[in-house]
């Protein structure tokens, strides 16, 4: 005989399986073999970044806001991908978001790739280095003109390269 607490114990445990399903952590499909021009196997990768850029490059991670040496660069040059050295956005279009992540008003033309980023329950837009895949942080619709974008870049993810004197 079905009861109303085992109706509702029932629709506890099935909200709990959608919520964990939701969430739960998959390798993310961009990161697929024969897609982009630089490909490591997961543990090349992690022999050849450190702990936190795997975090970020290869598992989406992010870093802690206000510890990357990167968000206080002020240098002319270019910040580039840590994982393959593809130049990722011009020290031009860097400027102080207060977000405590170095940000960017536009990359450099073909640099990075978008794509829709659903997890943690709401939609944004994720950008990736178009050459290793690795993930870079997010781009939002409130940054300064000319866009108007603000790609929140985690500073792990990237090396900077002064231009020459």
């Amino acid at each position: 005989m079905m009861t109303r607490r085992s109706l509702f114990g029932g629709a506890v445990l099935g909200l709990g399986a959608l919520i964990a399903a939701r969430f739960s952590t998959t390798t993310p499909k961009a990161y697929a073999a024969g897609t982009f021009e630089v490909e490591h196997t997961d543990a090349e990768w992690k022999k050849l970044l450190t702990t936190d850029q795997y975090d970020v490059l290869r598992q989406e991670g992010t870093e802690r806001p206000f510890t990357s040496p990167l968000n206080h660069e002020k240098r002319k040059g270019t910040f580039a991908c840590a994982g393959c050295d593809l130049s990722l956005f011009d020290s031009d279009t860097k400027f102080d978001s207060g977000t405590g992540w170095p940000s960017f008003w536009s990359p450099i033309k073909g640099a990075v790739t978008e794509v829709t980023d659903s997890s943690f329950g709401m939609s944004r837009t994720a950008v990736n280095c178009h050459r290793c895949g690795g993930h870079l942080g997010h781009v939002f619709d409130d940054g300064p003109k000319p866009t108007g974008l603000r790609y929140c870049m985690n500073g792990v993810a990237m090396s900077f390269k002064p231009a020459a004197a």
